[in-house]
């Protein structure tokens, strides 16, 4: 296995990400989880809604040893920085490329041909068995699989800003996923890297916004207009950052296949959703360890009816989560008034760990070892 990467080094890019518990048990599986606790924040609570004037609780969802019972994982929130050092550790030195922009794919009868380019314009051709395209949202391997289309707009921008904990107010320091919501707009605050971090991420409407890159600056004053009038607390943790990241958010209508012949898709390539559920990881972790159990008996001449096993099992649940995704915003962003009443009522008595068993516990594992 080679894994090429356009990227020419492994900065420290990107922010906060979630790892909820159908990441964990996979990762468990293959001896990670137990890294985890070395850089990642086990949450006590999630998805502690407030409302976004005056703070107050709408509904806390204790995690914890509950979580663990539940689902058979922990959740945790991290720097995606970490969780990438953390699998690139995990992988041997030659098996990683980088510099190695893909701009060609091309099957050949019992193989698939593939063009690099290198930021020198260098160009290396390799031939491979099977190709896997985790080459995100504008995946050039996609096109190898199914038709060519736009991505579609959400109409929304996320602002990212990473506080230093000396810096942050005291609530925002708890291992608590906290969610602000109101009209048009909701607010996340969670530490990260063992406390010393507090990421923030800034939901609000993108106006002409439409930039989609995660080192696009943004402008903290941009972020205290979105929020005026909101809660003294937000105002306190966004004047605690000093920069900002700002991107579009952009997703895909769900795929009618992932595979063709030996080309099979994986994460965003296959699944681009908004990031509303905290599960774009998490999928892309559940595609490769059913792509794994797939492939691992697959000789050379069943890999197309391996890669076409994985996407019958992957595929129909993916696309359930990305369309979950999409319209939650909706929800969290109702204008005050009796639809706002009502979505608090039903928050603080409702149970989003017990509602969220669909997406959290589902037993992959076994079922994938059932089926062997």
């Amino acid at each position: 296995m080679t894994v090429y990467e356009q990227a020419s080094e492994l900065s420290d890019v990107g922010a906060g990400i979630v790892v909820p518990p159908n990441m964990v048990r996979p990762l468990r599986r293959v001896g990670l989880a137990e890294r985890l606790p070395d850089f990642a924040v086990r949450l006590e609570a999630a998805w502690e809604f407030r409302r976004w004037q005056d703070g107050r609780v709408l509904f806390v969802q204790p995690m914890g040893e509950e979580c663990e019972r539940l689902y058979g994982g922990h959740c945790y929130v991290a720097h995606r920085a970490d969780l990438r050092a953390m699998f690139r550790q995990a992988l041997p030195d030659q098996a990683l490329r980088l510099d190695e922009r893909c701009v060609g794919v091309n099957q050949v009868e019992d193989e698939v041909e593939l063009l690099f380019v290198n930021r020198s314009g260098k160009q290396t051709r390799v031939m491979a068995d099977v190709v896997i395209g985790a080459d995100g949202i504008h995946s050039t391997i996609r096109g190898a699989v199914i038709a060519p289309a736009e991505p579609r707009f959400s109409g929304l921008c996320a602002f990212r800003c990473l506080v230093p904990a000396d810096n942050a107010p005291e609530m925002a320091l708890r291992p608590v996923h906290t969610l602000w919501i109101g009209p048009g707009r909701h607010f996340v605050h969670y530490p990260i890297r063992g406390g010393r971090l507090v990421n923030v991420v800034a939901i609000a409407p993108a106006g002409d916004w439409r930039t989609e890159s995660w080192t696009a600056e943004g402008q903290i004053s941009d972020m205290t207009r979105e929020f005026e009038g909101w809660n003294e607390r937000v105002h306190e943790l966004i004047t605690s950052a000093t920069d900002s990241k700002r991107w579009a958010l952009f997703d895909r209508a769900p795929l009618d296949r992932w595979t063709q012949g030996r080309i099979g898709l994986l994460g965003d390539a296959a699944h681009s959703m908004l990031p509303f559920f905290a599960q774009g990881a998490a999928q892309a972790t559940e595609d490769a360890l059913a792509l794994a159990w797939c492939l691992q008996s697959a000789d050379k001449g069943s890999v197309e009816s391996a890669l076409q096993r994985y996407e019958e099992i992957r595929r129909p649940r993916a696309n359930h989560v990305l369309m979950m995704s999409r319209g939650r915003e909706v929800r969290n962003h109702l204008p005050d008034g009796p639809e706002q009443q009502q979505r608090d009522t039903e928050l603080a008595t409702g149970d989003p760990l017990g509602q969220n068993a669909w997406l959290y516990g589902r037993d992959w594992e076994s079922e994938l070892l059932e089926r062997s």
